[in-house]
């Protein structure tokens, strides 16, 4: 049987790294119009994509582990 508390803090844990990345990459989002000040902020994009698709991945882990218990599937 899955730990369905240690599926829920990975979830939640994955969530706020992924807020984390947004307010980094907002951050960023500022009137330096410099290259460098670009590039950053597409390397925060890329880190936030990154963050949201493990927090995606997780939130599926715990629902798929309530579903087999739930529903048998």
């Amino acid at each position: 049987m899955e730990n369905f508390d240690l599926l829920l803090k990975n979830y939640k844990t994955a969530v706020d790294a992924w807020v984390d990345a947004i307010h980094a990459e907002e951050s960023l989002a500022t009137d330096d119009h410099s290259m460098k000040a670009m590039e950053a902020w597409d390397t925060a994009c890329l880190q936030l994509h990154d963050k949201e698709l493990a927090a995606k991945k997780a939130r599926d882990e715990y629902k798929n582990a309530m579903r087999l218990k739930n529903y048998g599937f």
